[in-house]
């Protein structure tokens, strides 16, 4: 599974989250949310991917 930075997420705990970094191919830093109305900045790894939702959009 390719994740980049800007993607969107869904955890294998069911939360949603936000890829903010990429450290490499494994390790992420994420925005997930907690609660519907409470978001949280977490490392995760590709193990914790369910998949990706959406993807960034790129401009080149």
């Amino acid at each position: 599974m390719q994740v980049n930075e800007y993607d969107g997420v869904l955890l294998k705990d069911g939360r949603e989250a936000i890829v903010i970094e990429k450290f490499d191919d494994t390790h992420f830093m994420v925005d997930a949310a907690q609660t519907a109305e409470e978001w949280g900045i977490t490392d995760i790894t590709i193990e914790d991917i369910e998949k990706v939702t959406t993807k960034a959009r790129t401009t080149k």
